[in-house]
């Protein structure tokens, strides 16, 4: 039986992360600047998400730009904050094909009026897709994702609409960028590194981690299959104990 084969007859999670990492190594050792590496992991955006979908995997977050990625190079940051409009420009008939639809989560006050514009048109016309939900992490990071929250709870108690007795776990959900979304099943990074680098610390509290060294821009559908099966294998207890088979 062939590996995808398999894959599709397994448990399939609903919602798979992704830490695309190494897109200027990849590029560096061929010879080439980071902002080409940025953009080869761009296209593989497409390549996954197809995938993704195909598999019926429901959502699939990346993170694309982080609040600390504020810190790199102005040359490198002006060039990838002129990726979102790139990608779509080049795959918008692709994925309304195959019924994609793209939102988008992070801080929207930083990154550009034209940025933010697009997102919000994006969101509206992809908003009615029945296919795989592509969650694009701009300018995102967990913790900033969690005082959202927080402020949003805030606001609501300030207005008193909300008493803080009344707080629970799923009031902060709730109130979090895209409520609507399943939590993580799995979260992929690449690269090597073997950490979460504030990434949807909310969501991740029981996905399954897996790690690879392979560069994002290398990382193809057959390493997806390769991790979707290791994800199968798992035995997922959400802290309990598993039944004993019989």
């Amino acid at each position: 039986m062939a590996l995808k084969d398999k894959i599709m007859n397994g448990n399939i999670p609903k919602h798979i992360a992704i830490i695309m990492d190494g897109n200027g190594r990849w590029a560096k050792k061929r010879g080439r600047g980071r902002s080409y590496g940025h953009e080869q992991g761009a296209l593989n955006i497409k390549n996954i998400s197809l995938e993704a979908n195909e598999l019926g995997i429901e959502t699939l977050s990346v993170y694309a730009f982080s609040t600390e990625n504020w810190k790199r190079p102005k040359n490198e940051i002006d060039f990838l904050m002129k990726v979102p409009k790139r990608f779509e420009d080049k795959y918008k008939e692709d994925f309304k094909a195959k019924d994609i639809r793209v939102i988008f989560s992070g801080r929207r006050d930083r990154i550009g009026e034209d940025n933010k514009t697009f997102m919000e048109e994006t969101e509206k016309k992809t908003k009615d897709r029945k296919g795989l939900t592509l969650n694009i992490c701009f300018d995102y990071g967990g913790q900033t994702e969690m005082l959202y929250s927080m402020k949003t709870i805030a606001k609501k108690i300030k207005k008193g609409a909300l008493d803080v007795d009344e707080i629970t776990l799923q009031t902060i959900e709730d109130s979090l960028y895209h409520p609507e979304l399943p939590p993580v099943d799995l979260m992929i990074r690449t690269s090597g590194a073997t950490r979460i680098s504030n990434f949807m610390l909310w969501e991740l509290s029981y996905a399954e981690f897996y790690f690879t060294n392979t560069h994002w821009p290398a990382f193809s559908e057959k390493q997806l299959h390769k991790a979707l099966l290791n994800f199968q294998q798992r035995d997922r207890k959400f802290g309990g104990l598993l039944k004993k088979k019989r």
